[in-house]
Parts: C-alpha cells; sequence; structure tokens
C-alpha cells in the first residue's frame, strides 16, 4: 500500500491548525479491528480511536490494514466532524439522510387531493387522444 504523501500530512496538520486542535487534545488508542481479514485482523491492533477531549467527539478508522494510514484516516475524518460542529454546516451525509426522510414522509392531505384532482383532469385529456370508432 502506498504510504501518505508529505503534501497531504502537511495539509492534514495546517487544516487542524486552522480548527485550534492540538494533538495534546486527542487521546488516541490502538484496538483491535473487526470484520474480514481471519487470523491477521485478531492478532493486530491497526483500528485507531481517536478522542477530542475537549469537544467530546470521538471516531474509530479501520480504513486500511496498516495502522500509519488508519491514523492519518481517522484525524481526517475527527478533523471533518469538528469543522461541521464548529462552523455549524451541515454534511453532505447529513443532506442525504434529511432527502430520503423527506421523500418517505406522508404526504399531506390537501397535497394528495391536488395530486389526484390533476391525475384526473390528465386522464380526461388522453381520453380525447385516443382513436375514436369508425364505423365501416
Amino acid at each position: 500500500m502506498p504510504a501518505i504523501s508529505k503534501t497531504k500530512q502537511e495539509n492534514l496538520k495546517k487544516k487542524m491548525e486552522r480548527l485550534g486542535l492540538k494533538e495534546a487534545d486527542l487521546s488516541e488508542k490502538f484496538i483491535r479491528g473487526g470484520g474480514k481479514g481471519g487470523q491477521k485482523i485478531n492478532k493486530t491492533a491497526s483500528c485507531v480511536y481517536l478522542k477530542h477531549l475537549p469537544s467530546g467527539v470521538e471516531v474509530k478508522c479501520q480504513r486500511s490494514r496498516s495502522r500509519q494510514e488508519n491514523r492519518f484516516f481517522a484525524r481526517r475524518i475527527l478533523i471533518a466532524k469538528i469543522e461541521e460542529i464548529k462552523l455549524k454546516k451541515r454534511s453532505e451525509k447529513n443532506k442525504k439522510i434529511d432527502k430520503i426522510r423527506k421523500q418517505k414522509r406522508r404526504r399531506s392531505k390537501r397535497a394528495k387531493e391536488k395530486m389526484l384532482e390533476f391525475k384526473k383532469k390528465r386522464s380526461e385529456k388522453k381520453k380525447f387522444r385516443s382513436k375514436k370508432e369508425r364505423p365501416d
């Protein structure tokens, strides 16, 4: 697996500085992961658990088999979560969830009546398009 480039690591550090996150504020643990991988995954502690102590935001990451890469990805995820909290912006994931929730929500009585009225008008229009039976 390719290692994370220096530029990506530097960008991560800059982002952390911009948000006011310090390495000293992070509590980091390495735990055994789960899922596919058999014996190897059960023996090695490559899953990274990060906690930002001042805010209490927690992240677990087991994206790759490499502990170093998981440390990088965990910090990335943590930054995204804290950024979302500080800037009060909704993440793409939350936007998608809200959109699906809205789509599944039941229609109001008025909206249902309106829709049925439109369908009725549409069917009447279509009746006029049909070929009339002609007597031979």
